[in-house]
């Protein structure tokens, strides 16, 4: 057999395209992690996107599923530079009255504050809490035979539900709305099945882990992963926009970290017809609308809880958030849209300069669109910390055209590498015994267009390389 230059090439360097580079390289195998910018990370790049001195993410600033990735808790990653910091609370949601709903490490603190509505919150969220580790090991992957079939038949009854039928157990604003801020975060309607599956798991790991930010920013991920890769042997090469698949270096087997759409660009080639039919069939989600700021002072938030928070969430009531998000998925650009704002240098002082900061907010914009929704988010911001835009030293905006161009798996601004819905749950990028598999025998797709889907948790990528590890080279890994 003709010696090979790399036994496994990886394109993409986002967190699961690291995630499979290291999978590979910790089996003793040769590879060879290529990224089409000069720069590695995918969604965890930080840069000076306003003025000197103020670093912003580009794409994800604050991390839910990181602490509660079972890949990431196998990696040593504190010995590479990478700090996490816990703020007070994981979320905060304002309303108009001026109070506002949140969510804390305490299951007990955060349904105390619902009011009439703790013991449903409780009955609702401590199941999954409790038996996360469990329900990790059978969610965060590829359908199979459950090693917890009662709990995970627990869990699965309420997240394929929609978001809309768990509001109607709720009775107050405050338990309605924060749980409306949670599950749009899956990016589509609240009335489409499944769209409970994001909130559940959201508030249950900042329950358990918090929602935790990257000291110095997301990049510092991306770094540490990079260098844990690299003393393992293994090496990266940057600036590379690979465009076929001919142009690699010879190799065993190459693992994608691309959506179905830039898969079939680079390597349609090589499948068969009928899997280009499915790829071509696979759904993209709505897009999102960017907005990054450096501020003269921290975002003057009207509630004292959005103060302690990483992450606020910006749409008053259930009823407003449900309206906004079904009316983007049908071409719609709402005045007042749900609004996702971190201010991660509240917590972290490596992010602006002394007594500066940075923050960033996106809306959710039909697919595509170059509409500019500056004014719209800044409104919402404002609406509940009134004299923000007084604060505002320079801007930086990203329409989803400009948000695929930073990265090119954000098809027409679709941070979740495809919608998230019943269709696309676990059948992503289509209906395969193994989603990872492509019709080549040496072609692998590991991105968030595969099971678990989005988010910086390195789990789409250790499946696919733990699927190509066995197929190609009869190496089980656990």
């Amino acid at each position: 057999m003709t010696k090979k230059d790399y036994d496994a090439i990886v394109v993409g360097s986002g967190p699961n395209g690291l995630a499979a580079a290291i999978t590979m390289q910790r089996a003793g195998l040769s590879v060879l992690l290529i990224e089409g910018k000069e720069t590695i990370g995918g969604g965890m790049r930080t840069q000076e996107l306003t003025l000197p001195g103020f670093k912003h993410d580009v794409c994800s600033a604050i991390h839910p599923m990181a602490m509660a990735s079972p890949f990431f808790a196998d990696l040593p990653l504190d010995k590479y530079g990478l700090t996490f910091i816990q703020a007070p609370l994981s979320a905060a949601h304002p309303f108009d009255d001026g109070s506002a709903a949140f969510l804390s490490g305490s299951m007990e603190e955060t349904a105390s504050a619902l009011g009439l509505d703790k013991d449903t919150y409780l009955k609702l969220i401590r199941p999954v809490v409790n038996n996360w580790k469990e329900i990790a090991a059978d969610t965060m992957g590829p359908l199979g035979i459950p090693a917890q079939p009662l709990l995970l038949a627990q869990f699965g009854l309420n997240a394929v539900r929609s978001a809309d039928a768990i509001a109607a157990k709720f009775i107050t604003k405050e338990a309605k709305g924060l749980w409306a801020g949670m599950s749009a975060h899956a990016i589509q309607p609240l009335s489409n099945w499944t769209s409970a599956a994001i909130g559940l798991v959201l508030s249950a790991v900042g329950h358990k882990y918090g929602w935790p930010i990257p000291k110095g920013g997301s990049q510092s991920i991306a770094n540490a992963l990079a260098a844990y890769f690299g003393d393992l042997g293994g090496k990266i090469e940057t600036g590379r926009m690979v465009k076929s698949v001919k142009e690699l270096p010879s190799h065993k087997v190459v693992l994608f970290d691309l959506t179905p759409k830039q898969l079939l660009q680079i390597a349609g080639d090589e499948l068969s017809a009928f899997y280009k039919w499915q790829l071509s069939r696979y759904k993209q989600g709505m897009g999102v609308f960017k907005v990054d700021w450096a501020l003269n002072g921290p975002a003057p938030f009207t509630a004292a809880a959005c103060s302690k928070a990483a992450t606020v969430h910006l749409g008053n009531t259930y009823a407003e958030i449900a309206d906004s998000e079904q009316r983007t998925s049908v071409g719609g650009h709402p005045d007042k849209p749900f609004v996702l704002f971190a201010q991660p240098s509240v917590f972290d002082d490596t992010r602006a300069p002394l007594g500066k900061h940075t923050a960033w907010a996106y809306c959710h914009v039909p697919n595509g669109s170059e509409k500019d929704m500056t004014a719209a988010i800044e409104n919402q911001v404002e609406r509940f910390a009134p004299g923000f835009k007084t604060l505002i030293l320079a801007k930086n905006t990203m329409n989803t055209r400009q948000m695929e161009a930073h990265n090119p798996n954000y098809i027409g601004g679709d941070i979740n590498g495809g919608i998230m819905d019943i269709t696309q749950l676990y059948t992503r990028p289509a209906l395969r015994v193994s989603p990872y598999r492509t019709s080549s025998k040496s072609i692998y797709i590991c991105s968030s267009s595969t099971p678990p889907g989005p988010g910086v948790h390195g789990m789409c990528g250790f499946h696919a390389a733990k699927t190509a590890l066995k197929d190609i080279f009869k190496i089980e890994v656990t």
